[in-house]
């Protein structure tokens, strides 16, 4: 490696100052690195869905096809996370991101030369794996290299990276040739240099003995967090089980509600939900956690009803506006989540602490929208589809909003930057 560790020890026995080791990053350009991977990753898995209309065209599949494309991502990035979430603490977490991202260069260009569904089908599953066993990696990194910010980047790249894949997927569909080859390989490219840039991020994790025991999938938290998440578990499946639905059916509600292009619209519509959620997320870096999910459920609520009640009468602008205020929901939420948890676990627990997080949230997100993608296909009614699934949003919604109410304010972590060693 060009980079060493930050546990590293000088000639004369003294441990070597953070930023001194020769070729390595500082703290603050190292965790720009990683949070620059976690949003490639999520523009990675969503730049697929405004291209889902164009492979319908080409290859003839179903919406219930499209829906399982989705949900077999949700399912492998699960796996991955129960067998190798908690590898990065055993390990460190470079070696796994670099393997990870490695995946995640060579599977795009598996998605630029598919010509089927079973060719989709096998680089979502071989994306999938990449992400979850990278995803706790890189967020467990960002804590590493500062615990305020990279809580904060934690809630925001995955909103950021979402609303960048979605609208990169979208414009390059509408505006650019090849549109099922190109946006891969952009991806495919900036994976690359992300390898290279993860040679010069130092290691502030030690190896240490039981990676290996680490692989039996272990679904287990620290005791100091197990009731926060379970407070924080409503609004966890509620905003990811609506990017759930928006990641696999919005070009389809687009373009059957609207009359609107499937591609570019269905790529905005994610835009439209992702973004407000991490604008929202660097506008409140220094609310509480029960302020921040309070404020997400009461958003998501409003901005799920006025979506989902958009679609009978047909009007776009309610439809944007609502899934707007949802997304702004999604991002609090979120990040109150993650500020209530994380933070609370030592810093070799806190990539498993992240698994378990990851793995409610990629769980909420793939089945529902599995089981989204049958019912349409089954009854044909894809209103009467969103209208059930917005429902069941808006009551783990409501849960939430109840549960973090009635729940006795926490000590807070001190995620202060100005605080911050």
């Amino acid at each position: 490696m060009l980079c060493g560790s930050w546990q590293s020890v000088a000639a004369d026995g003294a441990a070597v100052p953070p930023g001194e080791l020769k070729g390595c990053l500082s703290r603050a350009a190292s965790l720009y690195v990683l949070a620059s991977i976690t949003v490639s990753y999520l523009a990675g898995a969503s730049a697929p869905t405004p291209l889902y209309p164009v492979y319908q065209g080409e290859w003839g599949f179903s919406s219930m096809a499209t829906s399982f494309v989705f949900g077999i991502y949700a399912i492998a990035v699960l796996g991955a996370l129960l067998v190798a979430g908690r590898l990065s603490d055993y390990v460190g977490r470079r070696p796994v991101l670099i393997a990870a991202t490695l995946i995640q260069a060579a599977t795009m260009l598996l998605f630029a030369f598919a010509d089927g569904l079973s060719d989709l089908i096998a680089a979502r599953v071989i994306q999938g794996v990449a992400t979850g066993a990278g995803i706790a990696a890189v967020g467990a990194g960002m804590l590493d290299m500062d615990k305020a910010r990279g809580a904060v980047a934690n809630a925001v790249a995955p909103g950021a990276g979402t609303a960048l894949g979605g609208m990169l997927g979208g414009l390059m569909v509408h505006y650019l040739p090849a549109p099922t080859h190109l946006v891969y390989f952009v991806l495919s490219a900036i994976f690359a240099a992300q390898v290279i840039g993860l040679l010069f991020v130092p290691e502030l994790m030690p190896r240490r003995a039981g990676a290996m025991a680490s692989l039996r999938p272990r679904f287990s938290l620290p005791a100091v967090t197990r009731q926060p998440l379970m407070m924080a578990a409503p609004v966890l499946i509620a905003v990811w089980a609506l990017a759930g639905l928006y990641g696999s059916l919005a070009p389809l509600i687009v373009r059957t509600s609207f009359g609107l292009d499937a591609s570019f619209a269905g790529g905005i519509a994610l835009f439209a939900l992702a973004a407000p959620g991490f604008i929202s997320v660097l506008l409140t870096q220094q609310v509480a956690a029960r302020t921040l999910m309070i404020y997400g459920a009461i958003t998501l609520f409003i901005g799920v009803a006025l979506a989902v009640s958009s679609l009978p009468y047909h009007s776009a602008t309610a439809f944007f506006v609502g899934t707007a205020l949802a997304g702004s929901g999604f991002g609090t939420g979120f990040q109150g989540a993650i500020k209530a948890v994380v933070p609370l676990a030592a810093p070799q627990q806190r990539a498993g602490v992240l698994s378990v997080i990851f793995v409610v949230s990629y769980v909420s997100m793939g089945v529902p929208a599995v089981i989204a993608g049958y019912l349409v296909a089954r009854s044909g009614d894809l209103f009467l589809t969103a209208r059930w699934f917005g429902a069941v949003v808006m009551l783990l919604a409501l849960l939430a909003l109840t549960g973090t109410l009635r729940s006795t304010p926490p000590k807070e972590v001190d995620v202060n930057p100005l605080h911050t060693p």
